[in-house]
């Protein structure tokens, strides 16, 4: 995945064939961070802390609803994908970039949460977990070409 083109309005990547195909993969497991996960605070000193993270758990839902909606769109758009001779050219908006990147530190957060919150690589990785991992190093590696995109762009 690499920056082709860039303006104020949109940046456009061309990815690969493999990328062309995980990407989509990838975006379909949103959202991957347990809803558990969120809390008001662990200590457990706020007033009125079941209301509060009741509001927390709505609020995180409607998000997750409308980002889930965005990324079908953003997948079913025609005018976002450009088949070419090695792949597609993948076009964004910075808003969509950035809305693009919180979508998969989602699923890169999450996969790790799943796992355990590991330091490292599990020591074995098995079919119950090995998509999980697989998903976390495949969002990261999105996300980090995003990233460079921008540090190129500035």
């Amino acid at each position: 995945m690499k920056l082709v083109k860039a303006t104020k309005a949109r940046l456009v990547f061309e990815l690969g064939q493999r990328e062309k195909r995980s990407l989509p993969q990838i975006l379909k497991l949103y959202p991957c961070v347990p809803s558990a996960h969120h809390v008001l605070s662990k200590s457990g000193w706020l007033r009125d802390a079941v209301a509060n993270q009741q509001l927390l758990d709505e609020a995180l839902a409607e998000q997750r609803a409308e980002n889930k909606k965005q990324v079908q769109a953003l997948l079913a758009d025609p005018r976002r994908f450009e088949h070419t001779e090695t792949g597609v050219r993948l076009s964004l908006s910075p808003t969509d970039l950035e809305w693009l990147m919180q979508v998969l530190n989602d699923i890169r957060v999450g996969s790790w949460v799943i796992l355990g919150s590991p330091d490292k690589k599990p020591a074995e990785l098995t079919s119950a977990n090995a998509a999980h991992f697989l998903a976390m190093e495949m969002a990261g590696y999105f996300q980090m070409q995003l990233l460079e995109a921008l540090r190129c762009e500035t």
